[in-house]
């Protein structure tokens, strides 16, 4: 983690403002791409986020930023049903782990010039519908398991020039997790039973496992 560059120290919460201003002062002074993680369990406001401080950065500079979801890297439902998996989707046995380094590593590279969204009303992968900007300055990933101290995932970290971590109670993720299901037309029952028995599992996983962060932003609302 880039903290060399003037990042505050690990694990401190903070505020998104001054956590843009860190990660602009940082690539003044770096001078190259920067690769920053946002990590949290579902529901914890990752791609919001996200979006956030894209929008303020864009207003220092056009095509400053790129947002690079991990959700893009869900294998697909196919595979699932075949492989016995599909009543887990988003667990991490359900991304396309490799693809997603060998994204980071193109990238990193300056040899890629799109990347896979995920279609969230059709539950279905979008092969190379994100597009990178010529000029980005700032890729900022947003997923589960950027920050999982599990075996093939823990690496990652090493990554990432900083990190985020979404620190939210597990009332109010619950909470967002069953109104995401209702949002997608589910009746309440299998809304409560789907966030409960698969994002719930997850999310336990995902904060018992985790990895330091540069940052920790509190996401407490409703």
């Amino acid at each position: 983690m880039l903290l060399s560059s003037g990042f505050s120290s690990s694990g401190k919460a903070i505020t998104v403002d001054v956590v843009m201003e860190e990660i602009i002062t940082a690539h003044k002074k770096k001078q190259d791409v920067l690769f920053i993680a946002i990590a949290g369990p579902p529901g914890s406001g990752k791609s919001t986020l996200a979006k956030t401080l894209a929008q303020r950065m864009a207003n220092y500079k056009e095509g400053y930023c790129c947002i690079i979801p991990m959700d893009g890297f869900h294998f697909d439902n196919d595979r699932l049903i075949a492989d016995g998996r599909l009543d887990i989707k988003g667990a991490p046995e359900t991304f396309d782990r490799h693809g997603f380094v060998q994204l980071i590593d193109d990238l990193k590279m300056g040899i890629c010039s799109a990347f896979p969204t995920f279609d969230r009303d059709a539950d279905a992968v979008v092969p190379n519908s994100g597009m990178i900007p010529k000029n980005v300055s700032i890729f900022l990933f947003e997923g589960n398991y950027l920050l999982f101290n599990e075996d093939g995932w823990a690496d990652l970290s090493m990554k990432w020039d900083a990190s985020i971590w979404l620190d939210v109670p597990q009332d109010v993720l619950e909470a967002r997790l069953i109104q995401r299901w209702l949002d997608q037309g589910m009746p309440k029952d299998q809304a409560l039973a789907r966030a409960r028995s698969n994002d719930l599992v997850n999310t336990e996983r995902i904060i018992a496992k985790a990895l330091p962060s540069t940052w920790v932003i509190s996401n407490e609302n409703p």
